[in-house]
């Protein structure tokens, strides 16, 4: 199974990252519509798209206003994003305020209101996170695989969602700081690097790969990828358009 990295930073993109949004293309599953989520359209293979969305801040969702280009020469029978009902309704009222953007998106939208079933004998949860605003993170089971994509949010050793990820081959983690930047990262509700080798650490998973990192800083190492391995050996640090096995 693939996950394709369309966006992997966080805030605002950069010449390098675009904003958060992730890709299972066979399964036809998209989660997050950050700005990379223009690059969802040459990955099209199925007939039906689900999108996920973990909130509704503007790095989050902005792409959503991409799907007319998204659907344009495909025989898309039905896209249906899906997310909490306060935050469909903040998207519905801001987002795509007439003022905004005048015309209506080319999807439906879908309240949240338990696990969902997915292609291939898989099953879709989620579970909340702290972070201002609120969010969720998710996770995906298939037989013989499983997947968990937490992001925005404040990692520490003792959260409580370490249980709803224990085990999954791939975890897809927020880092917005490394260490040296923790007191900004509790204050803007995000995390910082040994926090999240820690969480992957204490949940048993697989492999831990690193997104929504900070901008600012477009190096090839902005958050210490050494630090983390000290602690988890198996992370990586995501790049726009990787393709990731799992």
């Amino acid at each position: 199974m693939q996950l394709h990295v369309l966006g992997s930073t966080g805030y605002h993109p950069n010449a390098r990252r675009h904003t958060a949004c992730l890709m299972l293309p066979e399964q036809g599953i998209v989660l997050d519509a950050g700005t990379g989520m223009f690059r969802v359209r040459e990955r099209l293979r199925t007939p039906e798209l689900d999108i996920y969305l973990t909130h509704a801040h503007l790095d989050h969702v902005f792409g959503l206003t991409f799907l007319f280009d998204t659907r344009h020469d495909k025989e898309l029978a039905r896209v249906t994003v899906h997310a909490e009902a306060e935050k469909i309704a903040a998207i519905d009222e801001h987002l795509l305020a007439e003022l905004l953007f005048p015309v209506k998106l080319p999807c439906e939208f879908k309240p949240l209101t338990g696990p969902e079933t997915l292609a291939g004998g898989g099953t879709l949860r989620y579970f909340p996170l702290k972070h201002p605003g609120g969010s969720i993170g998710y996770r995906l089971d298939w037989p013989g695989r499983s997947l968990a994509y937490v992001t925005d949010t404040t990692a520490s050793p003792d959260v409580d969602y370490v249980e709803k990820i224990r085990g999954v081959d791939l975890l897809i983690h927020e880092c917005y700081f490394p260490d040296s930047l923790h007191e900004i990262a509790v204050k803007t509700g995000h995390s910082t690097t040994t926090d999240v080798a820690e969480v992957a650490r204490r949940a048993g998973v697989q492999r831990l790969v690193l997104v929504h990192m900070n901008p600012l800083d477009e190096s090839d190492d902005p958050i210490g990828i050494a630090t983390a391995r000290k602690v988890f050996p198996q992370t990586e640090l995501a790049e726009d358009e990787a393709v990731l096995e799992f």
